[in-house]
C-alpha cells in the first residue's frame, strides 16, 4: 500500500530528526518500520531519529521517538527541543508549554533562538564500573538521564578511535540485551566540557546527544569538580548547556538549553509492503502541498 506522507526535517545542534505530526490522528503507519525507512540517509529523508507527536491526555502533546533502526527511543532531549519549537511555531502551543514522553511530562519554554527543558533527575548511577574490551580496559559511570549512558573520561575527544571503542562499550556484557549509549568526555575548564556520543539504535556517532549532554555534565559535577551550569562542546561544534542544582549531593532541577531549527518541510510516499521511499514524481504528484 502506497501513502502519501508529509513531514518536517528539524535539527538540535546537529542532532537531527524526521517530524510527523500526528496531533489530527490521521497517520497510522507502523512508526517502528516507518523509522529505517525515513531516516536511512541514502534512500530516505536521513535524520538520526523519528518523531510522531501526538495528543496527550496528561499534557499539551505526547512525543514518540523512535531511533533510526526502528527501536523505540524513550526520551530524547534534543528530540523533545525540537518538536517543542516545532509546535510552537505552527501555533498549536505556547511558548511554554509541557509535553509527554515515555511516561513522563516534561516542561519546555521557547526562546527566540534556542529551546530549554526541564529534565528528569538522573537515576541508577553507577560508579567505577570497570570494562574490558579488546581495546582495552576503560572506567566509567552508569546514568540513566531519560536514556541509558555510560560516561567515559578521556584526555582528548580529538583522538578518541571511537568508532571501534563506541560499539564495543556500547554493546558490553555488563548493560544486558540493551546495551547503552556511550558518552567520552574531555573537562576543558570549570564548567566546560568536550563530548563525543556513540549512540545505540542509530549505532554511530551523532552530532550532539541531549540526554549524553546531561549524564556527561551530571558525572562531570560529581566526579571532577565542575561547576554548573556546564556548557558542554558537541561534535557539531555547537554548545548544549545543562543546569542543575544538588541535593546531598544529588543533582536534580535538571534544564537543558540548546538550539532547535526547522530545516525544511516535504512530502513522500511511502511503500509500506517494500518499507520504502518511492521516488514521489513517478507516481503522478503534480506538485507537493
Amino acid at each position: 500500500m502506497l501513502s502519501s506522507l508529509i513531514f518536517t526535517k528539524a535539527s538540535g545542534a546537529g542532532n537531527d530528526f524526521v517530524i510527523v505530526d500526528n496531533m489530527d490522528g490521521k497517520v497510522s503507519l507502523p512508526a517502528a518500520a516507518l523509522a529505517p525507512a525515513l531516516c536511512d540517509r541514502h534512500f530516505g529523508i536521513g535524520a538520526d531519529g523519528l518523531l510522531v507527536l501526538e495528543k496527550s491526555a496528561r499534557a499539551d502533546f505526547l512525543m514518540q521517538y523512535y531511533n533510526a533502526d526502528g527501536s523505540y527511543g524513550g526520551m530524547c532531549g534534543n528530540g523533545g527541543r525540537c518538536a517543542a519549537r516545532y509546535l510552537f511555531l505552527r501555533g498549536l502551543v505556547p511558548r511554554t508549554h509541557r509535553f509527554e514522553a515515555l511516561d513522563h511530562v516534561y516542561e519546555a519554554w521557547v526562546e527566540e533562538k534556542t529551546v530549554r527543558l526541564h529534565m528528569k533527575d538522573p537515576v541508577d548511577l553507577r560508579a567505577g564500573l570497570r570494562l574490558e574490551i579488546p581495546e582495552g580496559i576503560f572506567t566509567g559511570t552508569f546514568v540513566n538521564t531519560g536514556a541509558p549512558h555510560l560516561v567515559v573520561f578521556v584526555e582528548d575527544v580529538d583522538r578518541l578511535k571511537l568508532g571501534s571503542i563506541g560499539p564495543a562499550l556500547r554493546n558490553h556484557p555488563a548493560f544486558g540485551a540493551p546495551g547503552t549509549n556511550v558518552s567520552f568526555v574531555a573537562v576543558q575548564a570549570p564548567q566546560v566540557i568536550a563530548l563525543r556520543t556513540y549512540e545505540r539504535g542509530v549505532e554511530a556517532e551523532t552530532l550532539a546527544c541531549g540526554t549524553g549532554s546531561i549524564a556527561a555534565a551530571v558525572v562531570s559535577c560529581l566526579e571532577k569538580g565542575v561547576k554548573p551550569p556546564v556548557c558542554v562542546a558537541v561534535r557539531s561544534g555547537e554548545e548544549l548547556h545543562v543546569s542543575m542544582k544538588q541535593e546531598g549531593g544529588r543533582p536534580t532541577e535538571i534544564m537543558l538549553e540548546g538550539s532547535a531549527r526547522m530545516l525544511f518541510a516535504g512530502e513522500c510516499l511511502y511503500d509500506a509492503a517494500n518499507n520504502s521511499i518511492l521516488d514521489f514524481w513517478e507516481h503522478g504528484k503534480e506538485k507537493l502541498p
